[in-house]
């Protein structure tokens, strides 16, 4: 990129490869991936783990479920980096249910489940404060992240993204599209994190709901193109992930493991198939 003089009056001008074009245009969009196979996305924090913590799976299950899980947290932490995301859970839940009996739009619901998912990252914040992890307000996060996970054991945020009153209208019901488990996805992306870890209270994906069908079949990897094509009943995750994966630079998998079984935690961020992985 150069200053070069293109007018009569030689006054200077930015020249780049987008400075005549319309960004709508899809032939200047396909030369922006041509571009980027030439200059790779840069990965800001390689060397860190995102792993993002169910609010109703395992914060709203209580002590039994929850002090195993800041256990194996703790134990991670002493010699990996982790960035920790949360989602509302019930209180989610329950402020969905008062929202759109009120006729609340998806962008209020949105902003309000946020609000809900910053409360549960103070409570597991709180409980990892002794292990050196930090709860950075959501207001500073993108800025001061990088600071912060190079000076501490790992970081705690709301899992939701703040698309807040801008989230996009939802496909089907009013229930914001983009939740913690989105909004963890985007940030392991964007940072360039090593892995996505989503802690729940299932093994992994099943054909059928394993909690309503006892005969329910386990599946340990399968594809985005294969989830669009067998459009399973049920996921233990947003199936906004699904074209988010599809999509991504690069991040190009990530693993589903059950929190009740916080053992599994440590092997799935060593690399290790515990649960059910999702790749590209």
């Amino acid at each position: 990129m150069t200053y070069t003089p293109v007018n009569e009056d030689k006054r200077n001008h930015l020249e780049s490869m987008l400075m005549r074009e319309s960004l709508l245009d899809r032939g200047v969009q396909k030369s922006t991936e041509d571009k980027a196979l030439e200059v790779p996305v840069v990965r800001m924090l390689p060397h860190v783990h995102a792993v993002k913590i169910g609010g109703r799976s395992i914060l709203d299950a209580g002590r039994s479920v929850t002090y195993p899980v800041v256990d194996a947290l703790a134990n991670i932490l002493k010699e990996k980096k982790l960035i920790l995301g949360t989602g509302g859970g019930a209180r989610s839940r329950h402020v969905f249910s008062i929202g759109i009996d009120l006729g609340m739009p998806a962008g209020v619901l949105a902003q309000l489940s946020a609000a809900d998912a910053l409360g549960t990252a103070h409570i597991l914040g709180a409980l990892l404060a002794p292990h050196g992890v930090v709860a950075i307000p959501p207001e500073i996060f993108g800025h001061l992240l990088p600071m912060f996970i190079h000076s501490v054991p790992g970081v705690i945020c709301t899992g939701v993204p703040p698309y807040s009153l801008w989230e996009h209208p939802p496909e089907l019901g009013r229930i914001p599209t983009h939740g913690s488990d989105a909004g963890c996805f985007l940030l392991t992306e964007c940072f360039g994190c090593k892995s996505l870890t989503l802690v729940k209270d299932v093994d992994g994906i099943y054909d059928r709901d394993p909690k309503t069908h006892s005969n329910a079949t386990f599946i340990p990897e399968i594809s985005v193109a294969e989830l669009k094509e067998r459009q399973l009943p049920t996921l233990p995750f947003e199936p906004v992930l699904i074209d988010l994966l599809a999509n991504a630079r690069l991040i190009d998998r990530f693993q589903i493991v059950n929190g009740t079984k916080p053992e599994l935690l440590e092997a799935a961020l060593n690399g290790d198939r515990v649960g059910t992985i999702v790749s590209k």
